[in-house]
Order: C-alpha cells, then structure tokens, then sequence
C-alpha cells in the first residue's frame, strides 16, 4: 500500500449525485488523486490468471445504491467483485446487511442495539395473522426501499402480503409520540465518529420524515444525548459499515434504532449543521490505504458541499445532476401496494404535478391509506373536484417510485394511470416512443393539479 506517495482512492457510484462528487472533490482537496468507478471508464479483465480493474485504485468507497433498482443483486455482484481486488469502505456484505431491512434489526437485535418489534412471513395468511399484536396502528414497510418508499402505516383492518411487489415486506412496530409533528434523529457515523446529527420533522399530512419526502430539518449535533451518539456508533459497527446514517426515534421507553443507512445522502444534513460527511469519508479511505492527511484541512472542507462537477468526471457525462433514462409517451409499469401488485400501460404527462391511478386499479392493488384530499381541474372545462390521494410503489424503467397519487375514476379513459411530474422529473420523456404503438390515441380530458 501507498505510504509517501498520494492515493488513488475511487469512489464506486453509478449514478450522479451530490455525494458522489463531493467525495472525489474532497480526496483531491486533501492531496491525493480521486477515481470515479461508473460506467463510462470501468472495466474489470481476466486473463491468464490475472485480474485487473480499470481505472486502477488502492482503495474505494462504496457508494453503490442498491434500493432503489429493482434488480439489487446486479450491483451488489459488481461490488462485491472490486472489493476482493481493491480495499473497499462499506464492504458488499455489510452494505447489503444495512439495505435489507429486516437483516438490519435482526444485526442490531442480536448486538443488544434496541429496535422496534418486526415480523415477516413469507406467506400472506401468516403475515395477517400476526397484525394484532402491533397494536391499532403498525407499520408496513418493504425489506429494502430508500426515501420512505414502499412504507405504509395501517390500521387493523388494512390486508397486507407478504410481497410488495417482487420484495419482501414486514410489520414494524410504531414508536409512538407525545408530540403533535413526527420527529427522528439522523446521525452520521464515519469511521466511528459522529460527524453531525439532525432532526428530522415530517411534513403536513404525513408521518415519514424523510427529506425527500418534504420533511423539514434542524441542528441536532450538540443536542442530541451520549445515549443516542454511542447507539448511532454502535449500530455502524454492529452492521460492519465504516460510514453510515444510522435514523433513531424517541419512545416513551427510549430511544430505538429504524435504520442503519449505507448510502444516506448528504443535502439534509448539511442544510441543518453546515457540516458535509464528505471529507470524513476522503480521509478515511486515504489512511485505509496508508495515506496521509493534514486532520485541520477535514473540519475546513467541511464546512462546503462542493457538489461542483470533479475534475476526474469521466469523459462525455453529462455534469447536471442525475443521468435521466429515458421513457416513452406511453409505458408500462408496475404498481404496488399493500394488498396486490398490477402492471399496466401508463401515459406520461408532463402537464400534471402528480400521477393518478384509476379507482378500481387503487382497490385491487391496496393503494392507500387516504392521506388527504387534494383539489384537481379540468384542463377543458376549468372546472374543480376532489380527488383522495394514496401512497403508491410505481415500477418504471427498473427504478420504483413511492408517490402520492390521486385517484380517479379513469373507465373511460385510454390509460387506467398517469404519470405525472413527480415520477416524470427523473426521466427525459421521448413522446414518439411508446409500448402501444398500434393502439389509437381517443380524446382525453386529463386534469390538473390546483
């Protein structure tokens, strides 16, 4: 390993983000050499006995998203194959212990870290069966998801499978609180530090803090207990992780680990403390490879998220944020909740700020629990009516979404779905390709958000 020279640490991501770029700027600011691992400029070769992965590294952060393709495996395989070439941060196996929920609890269970009460059956009838002892209302969520997709709460009525779709869900006991707004903690463990913490409250008409969601944050690094900071530090050691979110909640017996996030992003956070994890991370994989770095210049980096495009940006990416697929007019898609999955033919509609599903389709798949009501026009007619809005799992292009769409009664309509702007913003939409080319178009009267 390198000791007198600078480091090549590569930071293995596929997909562009904040983090991802902060990272490799972050490895140069210290004086080292950064590799971004993605599609462009990764090859991996086996000849003659030998293994060789290009661009060469002496160590690689993981930063890997697996929760939110469809087909994990794929990337934890790629993953898995650099890290018995190379040192890697956030090694595959415990990267996938942290991604699976249930593998998570029962990591942290074992390592006496208290979480809440699961239960997963692998057949429906057994699942149903165990509702009642979670009380009123219990949470429903799926073994792997990111962004509080694919989570649910419901009530003792409300049918459950086993399977959300292609993955596995489970019953999670609901931590109950005294305040009127929902809050959590998140805290940022790198190499058994805490970072900084915040809290995280949950948006109007929802329980879910999750900033993506719309959750509103604040500064929790110097308020939060020794209690929770040695839970946080704890829990990223118990899972194996070298960095990690770890998300804690406040019941009326204590505190309890939700989740131990491998990928937890960094825009929240740095918006409530002004601190980014990114130079924690740089500087822990540098010393992983026998590196060295000047420990005042991490504190001063950061107190910047430079998110600016990294001058290892491998030839012809795009240097906006995000590689947007692209999708057709029409495609298909599958929706998900908790009671059915079903694929179907949507239209994508960039006119319209959320996507609606059919009535009939909502009941048979579980959309739902209503969380409000929301007021819809006509784009002909100007006139307005209510429609409920429901969570909903959408499938598109191997990617799932968790919105909250607005049901409608679409019988008469060509498309039983629409997709709007809150699952169209990820994707460029290429209006002359679509699944159904042989089906004529009818007039519609698509309405719109007020």
């Amino acid at each position: 390993m390198p000791t007198d020279r600078a480091v090549r640490a590569g930071v293995l991501s596929l997909h562009t983000s904040k983090e991802s770029k902060a990272i490799c700027n972050a490895i140069e600011e210290l004086g080292h050499h950064p590799e971004w691992l993605r599609t462009e400029n990764t090859t991996i070769r086996v000849k003659k006995g030998s293994v060789e992965l290009e661009p060469a590294v002496d160590v690689i952060a993981n930063r890997m998203l697996l929760s939110n393709t469809e087909q994990p495996c794929e990337e934890l395989g790629l993953a898995n194959t650099l890290s018995q070439l190379v040192p890697t941060l956030n090694e595959p196996s415990a990267t996938l212990s942290a991604t699976h929920k249930l593998s998570t609890a029962a990591t942290l269970a074992a390592h006496d870290v208290r979480v809440p009460d699961v239960f997963l059956a692998l057949a429906s009838d057994r699942l149903n069966a165990a509702r009642e002892e979670f009380g009123e209302e219990a949470v429903y969520k799926t073994a792997i998801g990111t962004h509080g997709g694919g989570t649910w709460k419901v009530g003792p009525q409300d049918p459950i499978n086993a399977k959300v779709g292609n993955r596995y869900a489970f019953l999670q006991e609901l931590i109950d609180h005294d305040e009127k707004r929902h809050r959590d903690v998140r805290v940022y463990v790198v190499g058994g530090e805490v970072v900084a913490a915040m809290y995280r409250y949950a948006p109007d008409n929802d329980w879910r803090t999750n900033v993506a969601l719309g959750g509103n944050v604040e500064d929790a690094t110097d308020d939060i207990p020794e209690e929770v900071r040695e839970m946080a530090r704890r829990s990223t050691d118990a899972i194996g992780l070298d960095y990690a979110g770890v998300d804690l909640v406040e019941g009326e017996s204590g505190w309890f680990v939700l989740e131990v996030n491998p990928t937890a992003g960094f825009k929240g956070l740095y918006e409530a403390t002004g601190i980014s994890p990114a130079p924690y991370i740089a500087k822990l994989a540098i010393e992983h490879a026998g590196g060295e770095v000047d420990d005042d210049r991490v504190p001063e980096l950061a107190r910047t998220l430079d998110d600016s495009t990294p001058s290892v940006m491998p030839s012809g990416l795009p240097v906006e944020d995000g590689e947007p697929a692209t999708i057709g007019y029409t495609e298909e898609v599958v929706l998900s909740g908790t009671s059915g999955t079903e694929g179907v033919v949507a239209k994508a509609d960039t006119g319209a700020s959320r996507t609606s599903i059919d009535t009939r389709l909502a009941a048979d798949i579980g959309a739902g629990p209503i969380k409000s009501i929301t007021r819809v026009k006509s784009g002909t007619t100007k006139t307005t009516k209510s429609r409920p809005v429901v969570d909903v799992v959408v499938g598109v292009g191997g990617n799932q979404h968790t919105v909250t769409a607005s049901v409608e009664d679409r019988e008469h309509m060509d498309y039983p779905v629409i997709l709007g702007r809150d699952i169209l913003e990820h994707y460029r939409v290429d209006v002359g390709k679509r699944v159904d080319r042989d089906v004529p178009d009818s007039p519609e009267e698509e309405e719109r958000l007020e």
